[in-house]
């Protein structure tokens, strides 16, 4: 067996019988990542507290993690890659809005791309005193990835809800795990 036929057999696999358990992972992923920001949001406009201190969860013992833009980074690629990966699983309307998801995560990706490599040559964009993204010359960085993550993650999950609910053409040309209890 090739590289490729390798390749090919792993994501058939992951959009073909691990369908619904790839799908319920990178979802458990991004909402934890919700989490992070929403528990960040309420520390900032529930509980008053200064920016610098609002770290979110993970954020609380370890520090680093708010500012480390490899990590952030990181993150828009395994969102990135979970798009494109779990993205032929999906058909008709699905398909349609997890495609508008997947666009709208490349110009995040891009966003903090470029954050990233302000952080590693310490060059930032418009002399700013620290990385800064496109998008954040208009909104501050806490504002801007509650409206990121809520941009990608509203049409995900119209995309799942849909998938989940095919028309009879859909049903037909679906073969994943997702609609095998309905099939049964």
């Amino acid at each position: 067996m090739t590289i490729h036929q390798d390749r090919t057999s792993f994501l058939s696999a992951l959009n073909g019988r691990y369908h619904k358990l790839s799908l319920n992972v990178f979802l458990v992923i991004v909402l934890a990542h919700w989490g992070e920001h929403l528990v960040q949001a309420f520390q900032i406009w529930g509980l008053g507290w200064p920016r610098p201190k609002a770290r979110g969860v993970l954020g609380m013992p370890f520090p680093w993690l708010v500012s480390a833009e490899w990590l952030h980074y990181a993150y828009a690629i395994v969102m990135l890659v979970g798009f494109v990966v779990l993205r032929h699983g999906f058909h008709g309307r699905s398909r349609s809005w997890w495609n508008a998801a997947l666009g709208i995560q490349v110009w995040h990706h891009f966003e903090h791309l470029l954050l990233l490599l302000q952080a590693l040559t310490g060059l930032y964009l418009l002399g700013r005193p620290v990385p800064t993204s496109i998008a954040q010359l208009l909104l501050p960085r806490v504002e801007l990835h509650l409206f990121y993550n809520a941009v990608v993650f509203v049409p995900m999950v119209y995309a799942m809800y849909l998938h989940l609910r095919p028309t009879r053409a859909e049903r037909a040309v679906t073969t994943c795990s997702c609609l095998a209890a309905a099939r049964a």
